[in-house]
């Protein structure tokens, strides 16, 4: 495929609902890009399949992937090796992540395990199993989904302790991996408090409004950008 006629391929992980869905969502609108939607039970990702047989053109693939499952993420290359080629992978976006209700004085070490496994140690794996993929692309794009929990500075307080251990653990992965490889992207951001299932009823912003925020920035980011942990508006968060 020439350079000129080249669509750009994304793989996202998590998104059957919430952020990922949206992601997805207002990718599919164009037909310049194609969509790798991995998600833990396509079968019954119902949003998903709606898009495919609705809104994408031809776009959008629905595969199979819990990060937390080491030897599925090992395999994964054979599901993105039909779809991609040799094309290359444009933007891998770790978005994939669990939560559980504890604090720093609670946590119950196989659940903090849990959490960290799917959390951490998952995209950590599938950064390196889609590394081939990223290196036959000129843009090589990884965003891990993080959160302003993961800054010592501006944090959740005393709650949600596993889950902000993680994001501060998948901060620094971000800037090893940037400094392992300067001539890729990497950019660790947080979406904003966002009105989804693991948002709550409380949360500030719908996704559409984080999503937008999201595919403007790692669009036009740059190496400059690299190893960066932002907001979905562009705002740098103090670690």
């Amino acid at each position: 495929m020439s350079t000129a006629h080249r669509r750009t391929t994304w793989l996202i992980t998590g998104t059957s609902r919430g952020i990922g869905y949206e992601i997805v969502r207002q990718l599919v609108q164009s037909s310049a890009n194609v969509v790798i939607a991995a998600c833990r039970n396509p079968d019954k990702a119902v949003d998903l399949h709606a898009l495919k047989d609705t809104v994408a053109t031809g776009n959008l693939h629905i595969v199979t992937i819990d990060v937390s499952d080491f030897e599925a993420v090992r395999g994964f290359s054979k599901q993105l090796e039909p779809i991609l080629g040799d094309t290359g992978l444009d933007y891998l976006i770790n978005n994939a992540g669990i939560s559980t209700e504890d604090t720093g004085f609670t946590v119950d070490p196989e659940a903090f395990l849990h959490v960290f496994r799917t959390n951490v140690a998952g995209p950590a794996l599938l950064s390196q199993i889609c590394l081939p993929f990223l290196k036959r692309s000129s843009r090589k794009v990884i965003l891990n989904v993080s959160s302003f929990g993961g800054s010592h500075v501006q944090h959740f307080g005393n709650a949600y302790a596993s889950y902000a251990m993680t994001k501060s653990a998948l901060n620094m992965l971000t800037v090893k991996q940037k400094v392992e490889h300067p001539d890729m992207i990497m950019i660790a951001m947080c979406p904003g408090w966002v009105k989804t299932e693991m948002g709550g009823e409380g949360a500030l912003i719908e996704p559409e409004e984080s999503v937008q925020g999201i595919l403007k920035l790692i669009t036009s980011a740059t190496s400059k950008d690299s190893g960066r942990y932002l907001r979905y508006n562009g705002e740098e968060i103090p670690w």
